[in-house]
């Protein structure tokens, strides 16, 4: 009697195949990921890996270039530019994450309301965010600063209003496409109430879109974070953050010691670029097994 042996599903292959599967043709997403991953850890160990208080002034080593001592060198101050890059990560990214955390919440929350609702509601919803869109995010947010003063809040603020249109206007379209679909009608002709099926059924098959929105969103917004504290309304001295730390070293590129404005405009640049990339290949993954 002769016997067959079946084999199991992934038997032979080792944990590098599979690593190696599920890579390949995604090196840049991988890149992008690790990017971030290092940005994210780099501000969670701040205190752990800079090797210097990023406040302590040291006169005798003033815009001094990389060294020994001083991996990147040294700012205006004689503080030690990679332990300010390191402790900069947390306002740097802190901030755009509350921005596209709440805008992607309430932006989905009337997203979802409006379409579900519909009539004057949905009009009204519609309206206000045509004008939101209408103005620049940094126009809003200058404008705020004039009148609540400088500081990260009121740039989170007002940027988190500014981006609620980025979000809510593609996610309502969605909406109003899923809430036509069979499925919609029959749980409720079963008797389930409207905010029971938005909440157990028409929101989970949005969650993908509004991640790939907030992905998307994150390396803007920190531009526009950076951006704000470079023209000195967003972050004040002498925090670490890397829209204050390039305004800071502006005047030194002049002087011969680019290194602070340089280093940091560099990882705000690789950052951003990393968001994007990572924002396309989440979009391309969830949105392409969905259809």
């Amino acid at each position: 009697m002769s016997t067959y042996q079946i084999a199991a599903p992934g038997r032979g292959r080792t944990g590098l195949g599979r690593l190696r599967s599920l890579t390949r043709g995604r090196g840049l997403l991988v890149v992008a990921t690790a990017v971030v991953a290092v940005a994210v850890l780099a501000a969670l160990l701040a205190p752990l890996l800079a090797p210097y208080d990023p406040d302590a002034v040291d006169v005798t080593a003033v815009s001094q270039p990389g060294s020994a001592a001083h991996w990147l060198g040294t700012d205006d101050a004689g503080r030690d530019i990679l332990s300010r890059l390191m402790y900069g990560a947390r306002p740097s990214l802190l901030a755009p994450a509350v921005v596209t955390l709440t805008a992607g919440t309430v932006g989905t929350a009337l997203a979802v309301s409006a379409a579900w609702i519909g009539g004057w509601y949905d009009r009204l919803v519609s309206a206000a965010l045509d004008v939101v869109f209408g103005f620049p995010g940094l126009v809003l947010a200058v404008v705020a600063a004039a009148v609540f003063g400088a500081g990260l809040t009121v740039a989170v603020v007002t940027l988190s209003i500014a981006y609620l249109p980025y979000v809510a206007r593609v996610v309502r379209s969605a909406a109003q496409r899923e809430r036509q679909l069979p499925y919609i009608s029959a749980l409720r002709m079963l008797g389930m109430s409207g905010p029971r099926i938005c909440l157990r059924h028409l929101l989970p098959n949005l969650l993908p879109l509004v991640l790939v929105q907030v992905v998307t969103s994150f390396g803007y917004t920190l531009l526009d974070i950076a951006a704000f504290s470079f023209i000195g309304l967003g972050a004040q001295p002498p925090t670490a953050e890397w829209g204050l730390m390039v305004a800071n070293g502006s005047a030194g590129i002049l002087a011969g010691s680019p290194e602070q404005s340089l280093y940091a405009g560099l990882v705000i640049v690789v950052f951003v670029i990393a968001c994007n990339l990572l924002g396309s290949g989440v979009s391309q993954r969830l949105l392409g097994e969905r259809r």
